[in-house]
């Protein structure tokens, strides 16, 4: 297939239509909006800031910023140079910051919302050109307003081949150093290609765009695929707003995180119990008029096709959406695939629990030890300066993504963890923790779930109530949780079975560096946090860490 840069795509989109909205932006609650020929030429004119403040072909360029129509249009004027993007996440901290830009010898970085300058400020010194987005950012010594005035549109941008380098994209990793992750032309483009046909992109699709551009997710899932099929963007302006945001775009696609789709359910069971609201479900017409109010309440009743990846979901959580008229169907991909991979997509009730079938763009297999496998256009070829780590992660051509699967009957894979998360308990059996946390998820009142037990004679459950949850009802939680530990064990084998729930204090966040910028929780912190008191717990069923000395 010949595949079509994104460049090549914008300057077709932008000839074809050139006074369409592309960009949808709220600026302090008034909703600013870009067409494609606006984006086009703000590109090129901060192509040409780039060109004239001494960066030449081929220079690295971060972005680090909370999503908004200038971070697609520096990405885009970065191509345009010639030049190798490298986002950053919004959350990250100095050090993170420090080693990317340090790494990956970025010239220049463009710095847009954040909901603290702090670390950026940091991390950034006066070696490296900073401009600043439009909105209140980390100190910068150049302003993109003052290059849009400032410099002419680039006359003849640069039109990239397909093996030429993209962006370097750095994976979030819950262990080191990220690694940087070579993206080519051909790896992005692939995917794009293939995405919009799969989803059926057009133009006359709203897309929002929320979850961190830094990650490859949003730039394989939404970004690209929207800029391929012409669709319409729309951006969250805070967290106060996005409830609202999401409901102004009416998207038409829409994906999410586990961790989110749980805080939804969460918000519709503060407004309406989940016994209760089983019970109206069942009702013929109630039923019916009770779902489609709720996707009206959540902004998502538009939405054609839903989606969830970066992390598993629970089946529970999958079903639940079901009965309210919201088919999400599971993704999963990696950077060093370039985002999405394998899908259950059109969406089949039979297939829930599973990622589906692989994408066109891909071939997959798994290894003798039930490691995923793939190779295709999608898939990257090496990590940024460490041969070694590139030399590691293929075998005979394929790339060994670390998750282990099995395959049903129909075709699709399903996920069981990674092949380094299994520990091996006193008993000398090894125990995969996503599985039991799948199980666990099922009760409501469980927000976030750890299983660990290295060297114990039984794992043991971490676990973090959900935000609704009111811990003054102490012996309602118990209970609660003790029925789901009596069901989930009645499901596992002997060495499988947990001795207990820990119920955590606190949660776990980005910020306390227990959750990845992807909010993937990270065993090896956690396993230290809540180490020596999985250790010392007695067999019990629920234990709270506050009544724990």
């Amino acid at each position: 297939m010949e595949y079509r840069t994104p460049i090549q795509v914008l300057l077709q989109h932008s000839k074809n239509h050139p006074e369409k909205i592309i960009f949808n932006q709220p600026v302090e609650r008034r909703w600013l909006t870009t067409s494609w020929q606006q984006a086009e030429e703000q590109a090129r004119r901060i192509a040409t800031g780039l060109i004239e403040n001494g960066l030449v072909k081929g220079d690295r360029v971060a972005i680090l910023a909370k999503n908004s129509a200038e971070w697609f249009i520096a990405d885009w004027a970065i191509m345009m140079a010639g030049m190798v993007s490298v986002p950053v996440y919004a959350t990250a901290g100095a050090e993170t910051i420090r080693y990317i830009l340090q790494h990956s010898e970025s010239k220049a970085v463009f710095l847009g919302k954040l909901d603290s300058t702090k670390a950026a400020d940091a991390a950034l010194d006066d070696q490296i050109i900073k401009v600043a987005f439009p909105y209140p950012t980390a100190r910068s010594d150049q302003q993109w307003s003052d290059w849009l005035k400032q410099y002419e549109p680039m006359a003849e941008v640069h039109l990239a081949a397909l093996d030429e380098v993209m962006s370097i994209v750095y994976t979030s990793g819950s262990t080191g150093n990220p690694k940087g992750v070579v993206i080519s032309y051909l790896n992005y483009a692939s995917v794009n290609e293939t995405h919009c046909k799969w989803f059926n992109v057009t133009g006359d699709d709203r897309l929002i765009s929320y979850l961190p551009l830094a990650h490859i997710t949003e730039r394989g899932v939404i970004q690209g695929p929207g800029l391929y099929g012409g669709a319409t963007f729309y951006f969250v302006e805070s967290l106060d707003t996005f409830l609202d945001d999401i409901k102004h775009a009416q998207p038409t696609l829409f994906l999410s995180v586990p961790r989110l789709w749980t805080r939804f359910q969460l918000g519709v069971f503060e407004k309406l119990p989940a016994e209760k609201l089983k019970r109206l479900l069942r009702i013929p017409l109630v039923g019916g008029l009770i779902a489609r109010k709720i996707r009206k309440g959540l902004g998502l009743d538009q939405v054609r096709i839903f989606g969830s990846g970066s992390a598993p979901i629970s089946e529970s959580i999958l079903h639940w959406y079901r009965s309210i008229g919201i088919r999400i169907s599971e993704g999963w991909g990696m950077t060093e695939t370039t985002g999405l991979s394998c899908c259950n997509l059109p969406f089949k009730d039979t297939l829930i629990g599973t990622i589906g079938v692989p994408a066109d763009c891909v071939e997959m297999s798994l290894s003798e030890e039930g490691e995923i496998l793939i190779r295709g256009e999608a898939v990257f070829e090496q990590y940024y300066k460490n041969k070694e780590a590139t030399e590691q992660s293929f075998v005979d051509g394929w790339f060994r993504t670390g998750d282990k699967a099995t395959l049903t009957n129909s075709g699709a894979f399903k996920i069981i963890g990674r092949v380094k998360e299994a520990f091996k308990t006193g008993k000398g059996k090894y125990v995969a923790p996503v599985p039991i946390e799948s199980m666990l998820a099922e009760n409501s009142d469980i927000e976030q779930i750890c299983v660990m037990g290295s060297g114990r004679k039984q794992p043991v459950a971490v676990v973090v109530l959900a935000e609704h949850v009111d811990r003054s009802e102490k012996s309602r939680i118990q209970q609660s949780l003790e029925a789901t530990l009596n069901k989930v064990n009645g499901k596992l084998e002997g060495h499988q079975k947990l001795d207990c729930l820990i119920i955590a204090e606190d949660s776990w966040t980005i910020e306390n560096h227990f959750l990845t910028p992807t909010l993937k929780i990270r065993r090896l912190e956690l396993e230290v946090r809540y180490g020596e008191m999985v250790q010392q717990a007695q067999t019990g069923s629920v234990i709270w860490e506050a009544d724990i000395q």
